[in-house]
């Protein structure tokens, strides 16, 4: 249990250190440090579930199971690798002028902020404290976004928080009303927001109060995943932010929110009895990817181009926790970590690229396989290994997904394979003048460090080749966790 009270203590004195010692190379490699002693207390405590089972802290508010243990180990990986990326990109944009020392203070104080945030969701065990965390990182990544300072920065973070405030009010209403459910359970008291408590007294929870409940937490939670039609906040979040922020958010955030609305579908199912929770998450996850796909042929910006093709992923996720069959689940799970890895290794090499030329716009993006290599083979990699090719996992993931739709639903089957197929057009499409286009006369080779895509993608390739047996252990334990064929 020692090793979840320094998860959150280690971010959380972080904060203090970077606001205080945050303006030079030093903090970013505190940044990377402190990322790293993360990652280290998270691999520590998933030895721990792994050997002997969830583990529950004292005062019963931190609660760590097979479900969200793997997420912590993938926030931790994804965090670090991140920051090793950030230290010199940012460094990058203080030497041009885009930021000043007191800017690059606040982005590492509130990098770590928005670390708390992402393990505290996951580590909780109070409904209540999980929402409270995810609106820690609406805060936090808020101020990120409005970074630059620059009209148009400053216009998607007040949209990013006007949206996401309402959304996360709409979860706040849900919260209330679980809350309401579990008080007509005698003797609850003060745990009857527990999330172990609930799940314990689940099927006596009045299915009327918990439906309701379901529809704001999934449309306020849905709001941080991107969900259709609940998601124009995040390809703005992403094209005016900094580039480390866009990965975080693809890579973390969409994640976690996720997480809380399958947290929720599990009280809601077991005290329902219908399938209707699972139905509003296939219906919102397969308007979403379908909207997001068609969105992709229409971008000219390269950070809101893979912004859609996160809310698309995010929507295919969201379908398969919604069909909840053990195939849907386990390739769900799966899919979590292969576009977490995925998304966050392109976003690196996206903001090499927009560095390199000096903008974000595609059509000025040309040429990059010749101008400098590295970039350009990482951007072409992580896009095939993004657009579902075999062998990498992000395949091996919705091919397991289009199975178990084909079991379940068969009807829905085209629909994602048309997807797939029009996803797989818009990136494709964008994406070859980008590589083996001219190079611009003015375009130069710039200092790119590509270590986390080439850790990312390897991995991916890895999972996609083969899926070691301890992390097949986890999804599976959480598979059967989620699907309610074992107690905690």
């Amino acid at each position: 249990m020692i090793a979840v009270y320094l998860l959150l203590l280690i971010p959380l004195v972080g904060m203090g250190l970077l606001a205080l010692q945050g303006a030079g190379r030093l903090a970013g490699r505190i940044n990377v440090t402190l990322n790293a002693l993360a990652l280290g207390c998270a691999i520590a405590l998933a030895i721990d579930v792994l050997l002997h089972g969830p583990v529950l802290s004292s005062g019963k508010l931190l609660y760590v199971d097979s479900f969200n243990v793997y997420l912590v180990g993938l926030t931790a990986l994804v965090g670090l690798t991140t920051s090793i990326f950030s230290g010199p990109y940012m460094e990058h944009e203080r030497q041009i002028g885009r930021i000043g020392a007191d800017r690059l203070r606040l982005y590492y104080s509130m990098y770590q902020g928005f670390m708390l945030a992402m393990y505290l969701v996951l580590t909780t065990n109070n409904m209540g404290m999980l929402w409270v965390a995810m609106e820690g990182a609406t805060l936090a990544t808020v101020l990120l976004v409005s970074l630059y300072r620059t009209p148009e920065s400053v216009e998607a973070a007040w949209k990013y928080f006007i949206l996401c405030g309402v959304g996360i009010a709409q979860a706040l209403f849900g919260t209330v009303l679980l809350y309401f459910a579990a008080e007509q359970i005698p003797g609850l008291g003060e745990e009857a927001l527990l999330w172990t408590v609930l799940h314990e007294h689940a099927s006596l929870l009045n299915p009327g109060v918990m439906s309701l409940a379901f529809v704001f937490l999934l449309v306020g939670y849905g709001t941080k995943i991107g969900l259709v039609p609940l998601h124009n906040w995040l390809p703005d979040a992403h094209s005016e932010g900094p580039t480390p922020m866009s990965a975080i958010l693809s890579g973390l955030l969409l994640n976690d929110a996720l997480y809380a609305v399958v947290r929720c579908k599990m009280l809601v199912d077991r005290s329902v009895e219908t399938p209707m929770a699972g139905y509003l998450m296939m219906a919102f996850g397969l308007l979403s990817f379908l909207v997001a796909v068609l969105f992709l042929h229409r971008q000219t910006d390269i950070k809101r181009l893979f912004s859609y093709s996160s809310i698309e992923h995010m929507g295919l996720m969201t379908f398969a926790f919604g069909v909840g069959s053990p195939w849907a689940t386990f390739a769900a799970l799966f899919h979590m970590t292969t576009h977490s890895l995925t998304k966050s290794a392109i976003f690196v090499t996206v903001g090499h690229a927009a560095q390199l030329s000096g903008t974000q716009r595609m059509d000025k993006i040309r040429g990059l396989i010749m101008t400098q290599p590295v970039i350009g083979w990482g951007l072409l990699i992580g896009t095939l290994a993004i657009a579902g090719f075999p062998p990498f996992g992000v395949f091996a993931s919705e091919f397991l997904l289009l199975v178990a739709t084909m079991h379940d639903y068969p009807y829905l089957t085209p629909f994602l394979l048309l997807g797939v197929g029009i996803a797989f057009a818009g990136l494709f499409r964008h994406l070859h003048p980008m590589v083996y286009g001219d190079i611009p006369q003015d375009q130069k080779p710039i200092e790119a460090n590509l270590w986390p895509v080439i850790l990312h993608l390897a991995v991916v390739l890895w999972l996609g080749l083969s899926m070691p047996s301890f992390l097949g252990n986890w999804f599976n334990q959480a598979t059967r966790l989620i699907a309610g064929s074992v107690p905690l």
